[in-house]
């Protein structure tokens, strides 16, 4: 059955036939009467016996390059390596080859696995699961919405709203020739709570207002817009900053997504201004009538938000000192937190490519692949015994490393020739010592009927560069980067011979260089756009200690989850990498509105303090619970997504949402009541009229 898998594979399209590793496909090295030795393919026919099948495990065995990789040592597990011009083809190939194990397969069992099958099949899976993930997520949103504003024709226009400024976006990635990977694809998860969160300040707004002005909706709207035009734009600006900051980073998955969430958030800031207004127009006069609000109410929301207010302002002391207690004990969890990432782990424990992962990497030599080039200066540079045995000092070491299941390279085929060519004399298993020797081994392999190009994949044919192949049981860049660590500290403490360099390659390798940029990346541009944004804050409301009290709630909200994250040992990965700048956009919406607002009430009401958040925890206080309940449960969805990307999305949504909220009706009216007149009220002066 494995013959007749590895026949097929010439006819499948993506698959580089010339470099597939299988039991009919790799050459053996043997000894040959008179002395001399044969290369031959290692199983040129389907065994018909179980002594055929026990002599081919034999050699594998016997063989240092195959050993560990085509079989395992018990003889349990077999093994094809199936190279692709492209991890694109992953999922197809691998859907051809199951179709062919489906066809035919006995008590066996078959696992597919590799890094290019887990990248490929996520990114179709992906599809599949923004398909559920965003509608469901678009529907309970509309639904919490409803339940707020009990009118479903005008809760239809933040929706229609998010939907044109998501088309937009996606629409614009397109047509600018970007293609659509794991980063860009959650463009419309990010997007939908942020185009809402606009619609619900308006709407909250224009809800209270239209019926104490007696169902003047003109009036309402421009009343609406002029408290809420400053805040709003801020607010969006701000979030476009934090996203705007991934462009700086050196990772271009990472920049597109930013970008293209940066517009999609202007877009939807716009629409925001001109699409609602139009839109509450355009309502018949009975649906606008039964939209505006009969009374004040003194009901369960109003209650339990002054209930929030009381303990803030009463507990004001013990509340600061324990927000500088949790920061202390999250600042130490973010000392804590460890950058991990494998794709592989993309899907959950119990998906077919987590069980084949576990199952082939307990019984062969590895499934994640580096290599390592060592390049000489001039042609023949390897016929030097001293570059040689050099080389075979780094691959011992290599092997010695604890996440290594083999090493490979040209010296393996070296010491096999010069064993098999002795006769497999004791102690003849070793590398040859002369230029000669080694210069006739490779002759004599490729002169015995060894494949040059299998050769080839290890020595170039002007013998200037060698190639190891490094086989690892896990793939997690942590346990990669500790592999490649090791040897490097060998390679700083042995230096090669002079004119030979060395570099490491493969996809392992990349990967832990991805999570390297990626680090130092998303931490200049957190640090960058923070800054950034402290300074709009001050230069909004023209006071440092404003503008330092507005970054309080999104420095909380950061230091919280990725305490949370060190703390609770999770892995630092992408999704979590980016969900940094989402709270950067939404946590200090909150702080934006709530001190802008407050201004602007403080001034209007003679600066009395204690009437300002009575009036604030009303109206403005019950919008921006609104906006926390409608997107913090509106990503419940997703925490039921087979994919664990946008499990974690959601489960950071709903807790950026909670925190930076909590955060912000908590710290803000305990820290203002500290705060003179002259700072809260500013020079008096209220939002501009729009």
């Amino acid at each position: 059955r494995a013959y007749n898998i590895t026949e097929a594979l010439y006819d499948m399209e993506g698959v580089l036939v010339d470099d597939v590793l299988a039991p009919s496909e790799v050459d053996d090295i043997m000894p040959d009467e008179g002395g001399g030795i044969r290369v031959q393919t290692l199983m040129e026919e389907p065994p018909e016996t179980i002594e055929e099948a026990q002599q081919i495990l034999v050699q594998i065995r016997e063989n240092p390059i195959l050993r560990g990789k085509l079989a395992s040592e018990d003889g349990k597990a077999l093994a094809i390596f199936v190279p692709l011009e492209s991890k694109d083809y992953a999922m197809e190939v691998g859907a051809q080859i199951q179709a062919i194990i489906d066809q035919d397969h006995g008590d066996e069992e078959y696992h597919l696995a590799g890094q290019p099958v887990a990248q490929d099949t996520f990114g179709a899976a992906m599809f599949q699961q923004m398909a559920l993930s965003a509608p469901a997520a678009f529907l309970l949103i509309f639904l919490l919405m409803l339940f707020f504003f009990r009118s479903p024709r005008i809760v239809a226009a933040p929706m229609i709203l998010a939907m044109i400024a998501v088309i937009w976006t996606m629409g614009l990635l397109v047509g600018l020739g970007y293609t659509v990977h794991i980063m860009s694809s959650m463009i419309p998860i990010f997007l939908i709570p942020i185009a809402v969160l606009n619609s619900i300040h308006m709407l909250s707004s224009i809800h209270d207002k239209l019926h104490a002005r007696s169902g003047d909706l003109d009036q309402t709207l421009r009343d609406t817009l002029g408290e809420l035009f400053l805040p709003m734009a801020f607010t969006s600006l701000t979030t476009v900053v934090g996203f705007g900051a991934l462009i700086a980073t050196p990772i271009p998955p990472v920049q597109v997504f930013g970008a293209f969430v940066a517009v999609g958030v202007f877009c939807s800031w716009l629409l925001s201004l001109l699409f609602i207004p139009a839109w509450m127009k355009l309502m018949p006069s009975d649906v606008i009538a039964k939209f505006g609000k009969a009374h004040e109410g003194g009901g369960a929301p109003d209650s339990y938000l002054h209930g929030i207010l009381n303990f803030s302002v009463r507990r004001r002391v013990p509340l600061l000192i324990g927000l500088v207690v949790v920061m202390v004990v999250s600042g130490y969890g973010v000392s804590k937190i460890v950058v991990n990432d494998n794709p592989v782990n993309w899907f959950k424990p119990g998906s077919p490519l987590r069980v084949a992962d576990r199952v082939m990497n307990e019984h062969l030599s590895g499934t994640y692949l580096a290599y390592i080039e060592v390049a000489g200066k001039e042609e023949g540079a390897f016929l030097d015994p001293v570059a040689m045995a050099w080389v075979r000092d780094l691959q011992d070491v290599v092997i010695a490393q604890e996440n290594v299941g083999a090493a490979s390279s040209v010296v393996d085929v070296l010491r096999k020739v010069q064993y098999e060519l002795l006769s497999r004399e004791e102690g003849s298993f070793t590398l040859a010592d002369t230029r000669e020797k080694i210069a006739q081994y490779l002759f004599v392999y490729e002169m015995s009927g060894g494949s040059p190009d299998d050769l080839f994949k290890f020595i170039t044919p002007g013998q200037d560069r060698v190639n190891i192949w490094v086989q690892m049981h896990q793939g997690d860049n942590q346990k990669v980067r500790a592999v490649i660590d090791g040897v490097d500290e060998w390679v700083a403490a042995n230096p090669a011979p002079p004119g030979l360099e060395f570099r490491w390659g493969g996809l392992s390798y990349i990967n832990v260089v991805w999570q390297d940029l990626m680090v130092s990346g998303m931490g200049k541009a957190l640090a960058g756009s923070w800054v950034v944004v402290l300074l709009m804050m001050m230069l909004l409301f023209r006071s440092v200690r404003l503008g330092i009290l507005a970054m309080v709630p999104l420095t909380a909200t950061i230091m919280i989850t990725y305490g949370y994250v060190g703390l609770a040992g999770r892995n630092y990965d992408m999704p979590i990498a980016v969900l940094s700048s989402l709270s950067l956009g939404l946590s200090v919406d909150f702080a934006i509105h709530f001190i802008q607002r407050t201004r602007d009430i403080y001034n209007r009401n003679g600066q009395d303090f204690g009437k300002t958040m009575e009036i604030f925890f009303h109206e403005p206080a019950q919008a921006l619970a609104r906006n926390v309940v409608v997107i913090a449960l509106g990503f419940v969805p997703m925490f039921f997504a087979t994919l664990v990307p946008y499990v974690t999305v959601g489960a950071f949504f709903f807790a950026i949402m909670l925190i930076s909220g909590t955060a912000t009706f908590l710290i803000m009216p305990a820290t203002l009541s500290f705060y003179p007149p002259r700072t809260i009220g500013g020079r008096g002066n209220t939002a501009p009229s729009v």
